[in-house]
């Protein structure tokens, strides 16, 4: 056989195994040196192999991670549409709904695909031990107080981390807290006032809506696509009404969205020239799938306007309680509000985590979970699709570690989640990510899980509960 059709001749091959399930929607192919020497060819015709394979749709390629069984081998799944809530400030929480899915956040007995937070095993807990060990003996048990603006060496370590995408601090331009929500409420306090409205991203995260009502603020949920995040046309319509945009620009919770960087751009020169500040919450940022890290808006930020946030909460070390703002021209203001309401961050942890971010440990470790999580997402949604009723469409986030799922409009997920707990499942109703009369056929599932047999029996189930409900 012709070289020109030896390539073919491999492509089918593997085809065949794809077709007859040896091979399923998110697998891993052999690699490319792999597929060279089983076959006794080149690099190159192993290449066209894989590229042939793509082009009929079977496989995609995840950057720097390999290829992978595509879920076009499955039943197609539409992505939901961009939302469209109420142009007016609503205060509808749903409290109850939220107290009930979170009573079982640590009840390891379920099925936990309402976790905000990625699994302990993906979590690198020894080597944690380890510096929080070596963190006691270095401050002498670490019973002091820190500096009011925060642990200086984590500090350093987090300006010169944000490097990798365009950031330009020093350790004099951050203030550490004690997680993201913290440097949030911190923000809030020193931006706004009762009454003043602040517009955000709809669905969006229920403990950022839970914040705002408890500091007397209006929120405005604006339209925002699955994709690339908030609606900037709409929000521009709506900027004589408010005082703050917080957004989560790169792979957003609930939907797991990321806004193209001319978005961005587009997004703090507007604000900027309203003198609007932009409150960007960055903490999934480091979970992406590409080739590499999303810019986030304070990359553009040439006038101090954005205040960004982040914090290892997702990536590294939950429990810890260790994030961190960079607030641009409200510095001052800042170390204020974290004087009066904590006096200084815990000392422990921060130099834990100082310790941990040296030598290339975090991004070594980011590498597997980035991985893991990858896979995880191609596996969820074939499961999605084998599984689940016809009509169901589910986001197609390019990081992070969450699915927005969109059921029929008939099926309200709050009932779901009750049916789903009787089986020991737990989900995230879509009625929680809003103040409004909305998504209530809709749910957040987490995918920050290692994959089993057993969470696909889950999915199953799970599928097999919705297809049954009226």
């Amino acid at each position: 056989m012709g070289k020109d059709l030896l390539y073919v001749r491999i492509a089918k091959a593997l085809e065949k195994q794809i077709t007859n399930k040896v091979l399923s929607s998110g697998d891993k192919l052999p690699s490319l040196r792999t597929i060279k020497d089983e076959y006794g060819v080149s690099m190159n015709t192993a290449t066209q192999a894989f590229l042939e394979l793509e082009k009929w749709g079977l496989i995609e390629s995840i950057p720097r991670l390999g290829f992978y069984v595509s879920n076009l081998t499955e039943r197609q799944l539409k992505t939901p549409e961009i939302s469209n809530p109420s142009v007016s400030p609503v205060q509808e929480e749903a409290e109850q709904l939220i107290t009930k899915v979170y009573r079982s956040l640590n009840d390891t007995s379920i099925t936990r695909l309402s976790l905000g937070v990625p699994d302990h095993q993906l979590i690198p807990i020894a080597k944690l031990n380890k510096s929080l060990v070596h963190s006691m003996r270095n401050l002498g048990g670490g019973t002091d107080y820190e500096e009011i603006q925060g642990n200086r060496k984590l500090r350093k370590y987090i300006a010169r981390w944000s490097f990798t995408w365009g950031g330009d601090f020093s350790e004099e331009d951050i203030v550490t807290t004690a997680g993201s929500m913290n440097a949030i409420s911190f923000c809030l306090m020193a931006l706004t006032k009762r009454g003043d409205t602040i517009a955000v991203e709809s669905p969006i995260y229920f403990g950022i809506l839970q914040l705002a009502k408890s500091l007397g603020l209006h929120v405005l949920e604006m339209p925002t696509h699955p994709m690339t995040g908030m609606d900037v046309q709409a929000l521009k319509k709506v900027v004589p009404k408010i005082k703050v945009c917080l957004i989560v620009s790169s792979f957003s919770n609930p939907l797991g969205s990321c806004m193209p960087e001319a978005h961005k751009k587009e997004l703090v020169s507007m604000l900027a020239a309203h003198d609007i500040p932009i409150i960007e919450n960055d903490l999934y940022g480091d979970v992406y799938f590409g080739e590499s890290r999303p810019k986030p808006c304070k990359a553009f930020d040439t006038t101090g306007n954005v205040l960004w946030c982040g914090s290892v909460s997702k990536t590294l070390a939950p429990g810890y309680r260790v994030g961190w703002v960079a607030p641009g021209k409200y510095l001052a203001q800042i170390n204020h509000l974290k004087l009066l309401h904590s006096v200084s961050s815990t000392t422990i942890t921060q130099e834990a985590i100082a310790h941990f971010l040296e030598n290339g440990r975090y991004e070594n470790h980011l590498k597997k979970m980035r991985r893991t999580l990858a896979t995880n997402s191609l596996y969820f949604k074939r499961a999605i699709a084998d599984y689940f009723p016809e009509n169901t469409k589910v986001s197609n986030p390019q990081g992070g570690f969450m699915l927005w799922v969109e059921l029929d409009p008939k099926i309200d997920t709050a009932i779901l989640y009750e049916k789903a707990m009787e089986h020991k499942i737990s989900i995230a109703p879509g009625r929680m990510f809003t103040l409004q009369d909305q998504f209530h056929n809709c749910m957040r599932l987490s995918y920050g899980q290692q994959w089993t047999e057993q969470l696909d029996s889950k999915l199953e189930q799970l599928g097999n509960i919705a297809k049954s409900m009226p």
